[in-house]
């Protein structure tokens, strides 16, 4: 049984765990004594205003920024450890607030797309198979020879959607993912 299969058998499963995080940038608090259980197998948003730490929370799960308070567990441990951030990253996907911020933008859509599949180890037919479903299913087919920093913010940010899926990850994490996208 693989990993999402046996999160979803097992109904009390967390996909992360929060205690007790707050997290400052010099006297700005982003985040106060944050305490959160995310479970296993479903979908999950964040809402409320600009400026409450939403990002901030999912960049410290997501392990792309150092815990500073409190404890951040992740896919079964806990993110303030190098080894375990080292282990588990690989079968994360964050795709980060703003448009096109986990892109080249020097490099065609293609082009980065190719970057992300070699990143995840798959080899050229499997990297062709999945460009070529996650290009159709976003209406990016046409545009693959254009580098990404000339796309709209719309297309920049499916292309980002497209990179951070180009492996089947354990853990998915959207930060505003359908800023400037049409509906």
């Amino acid at each position: 049984m693989n990993r999402a299969a046996a999160a979803l058998a097992d109904k009390t499963a967390t996909v992360a765990r929060v205690a007790g995080v707050s997290l400052r940038f010099g006297k700005t608090v982003a985040l106060d004594d944050i305490t959160l259980d995310i479970p296993a197998g479903c979908r999950v948003g964040l809402i409320g205003p600009d400026g409450v730490g939403k990002s901030s929370l999912l960049s410290l799960i997501a392990g792309a920024r150092k815990v500073q308070d409190g404890t951040v567990h992740a896919l079964d441990g806990n993110m303030a450890h190098a080894a375990h951030r080292n282990a588990v990253c690989p079968r994360i996907a964050y795709m980060p607030q703003g448009l096109g911020k986990n892109l080249y933008p020097t490099l065609s859509v293609e082009e980065n797309l190719q970057f992300f599949g070699r990143l995840f180890g798959h080899d050229t037919a499997e990297r062709r198979r999945r460009i070529d479903d996650l290009t159709r299913s976003t209406g990016l087919q046409a545009f693959l020879d254009r580098p990404a920093g000339k796309l709209s913010g719309g297309m920049k940010q499916k292309l980002g959607l497209c990179c951070a899926l180009i492996h089947d990850p354990d853990l998915l994490i959207l930060d505003e993912p359908t800023t400037g996208v049409d509906p």
